[in-house]
């Protein structure tokens, strides 16, 4: 199973401030153990949502660009890792162990990653049509 791993912002990320050398180092030895252990799949930080946009949908109107910043900072995403689990609990754990060497509070989230069989009206066609995709865009056709 695939995990997203999200993790909010802080004030300090979203005035641009970037983590201490010290977070930087344990990030890195983390992140390495998620990679030897085969869990990791990708992993990024975030940049500021003032360098960001939002595009909001209706019903009836164009597509509007909101530029940010944006409110609500402890409900920004200020970076994420996909992860390859066992099963929740797996990705759990190995959340729990994330280094937090400057000892802020903050929230991390586990959502897993919707594979096609979770969805209903997914039929044949498009289901091989999104392996293909996939495919292509990882390199492999």
């Amino acid at each position: 199973m695939r995990f997203m791993v999200i993790v909010k912002s802080n004030e300090d990320s979203e005035a641009g401030k970037g983590p201490s050398a010290e977070l930087l180092a344990e990030m890195a030895k983390f992140n390495e153990e998620l990679v030897k252990a085969g869990v990791m799949l990708a992993g990024e930080g975030l940049t500021p949502s003032s360098q960001g946009a939002r595009i909001v949908f209706s019903s009836n109107e164009e597509p509007k660009v909101v530029d940010g910043p944006f409110a609500e900072t402890k409900e920004l995403v200020g970076g994420f890792w996909i992860l390859q689990c066992r099963d929740r609990d797996e990705c759990v754990e190995w959340i729990k162990r994330m280094p937090n060497p400057d000892g802020q509070a903050g929230v991390v989230e586990i959502r897993r990653v919707a594979e096609a069989s979770d969805f209903e009206n997914m039929t044949p066609e498009v289901a091989e049509m999104e392996g293909r995709l996939r495919a292509q865009s990882a390199g492999e056709a």
